[in-house]
């Protein structure tokens, strides 16, 4: 499965990255809920050790929803979790562990995928098919990484590999609406973006006067709100495309508005 292989260097990319900071980096608030790289990483790690626990352990994923959901419900926030369990870990130690644990993800999720592509698998929200629960888990590492890159300043090269991020975030035009309590004003519009290596992907034949033009990264950046689409240079034409670009969200859980206008603009 071509996207287990892409979270596998996906994840290494940013695992070299990683290893360049400095003790004080890890300390330093990014711009992602004041979330130091030290809280990133154990994002990343806490969610991986539970997709792990989706494809081979279910009572102990079980043991983990009904932790988050109860935590969450009684006013708790994820964070505290992720730093109650993994506190022990210094940086150099928890990038290790994260670096394997993710290792071995991308490597199981491919041969599940390749001994049932029809597999189901249990998550937070709905259960997801193997390919979209693979998916996602790639758009966290690309998305959450880039709020370390934000932090140092570091522009970082762009590959095919964040299709996969269009991907989702064009299967998810209707859930940014129905997650805030909206309906869904219309049918999607058409989407055309410049990939990386120039070439150009396309989403949605019928535009009825809406569509969303410009660079694949752009797009990547705002559906997964790391950017709002007022500091990138998409083009979007019509009422539903404005709306849905000013609060696209491909990920699970609850409605999140994006940066306010200048306040993450990258390096």
């Amino acid at each position: 499965m071509q996207v287990a292989e892409d979270l596998r260097a996906e994840a290494s990319a940013l695992h070299r990255f990683l290893e360049t900071l400095d003790e004080e980096d890890w300390r330093s608030p990014t711009l992602f809920m004041s979330w130091t790289p030290w809280d990133v990483l154990a994002h990343l790690h806490y969610f991986d050790q539970a997709s792990l626990f989706a494809l081979e352990d279910p009572e102990a994923f079980d043991r983990r929803r009904r932790e988050l959901i109860e935590h969450v419900a009684a006013g708790g926030a994820t964070t505290e979790l992720q730093r109650a369990a993994l506190r022990e870990l210094d940086a150099p130690t928890l990038l290790r562990s994260w670096s394997e644990t993710v290792e071995e993800l991308a490597k199981s999720l491919s041969a599940a995928s390749a001994a049932d592509p029809r597999r189901r698998l249990p998550w937070f929200g709905p259960d997801m098919g193997i390919a979209m629960f693979t998916t996602a888990r790639f758009m966290e590492t690309w998305a959450h990484g880039q709020a370390i890159h934000d932090l140092k300043g570091v522009a970082r090269t762009p590959t095919d590999r964040i299709r996969h991020v269009c991907t989702i975030g064009v299967k998810t035009f209707g859930w940014s609406f129905v997650n805030r309590g909206q309906e869904v004003p219309g049918p999607p519009p058409r989407v055309r973006l410049r990939a990386p290596s120039g070439a150009f992907w396309e989403w949605n034949e019928s535009d009825e006067g809406e569509w969303i033009e410009g660079d694949a990264l752009d797009f990547a950046l705002v559906v997964t709100q790391v950017r709002n689409v007022r500091d990138t240079a998409l083009r979007v034409q019509g009422a539903i495309a404005s709306q849905w670009m000013e609060i696209a969200q491909c990920f699970a859980g609850a409605p999140a508005d994006p940066p306010a206008p200048g306040v993450r603009r990258g390096a």
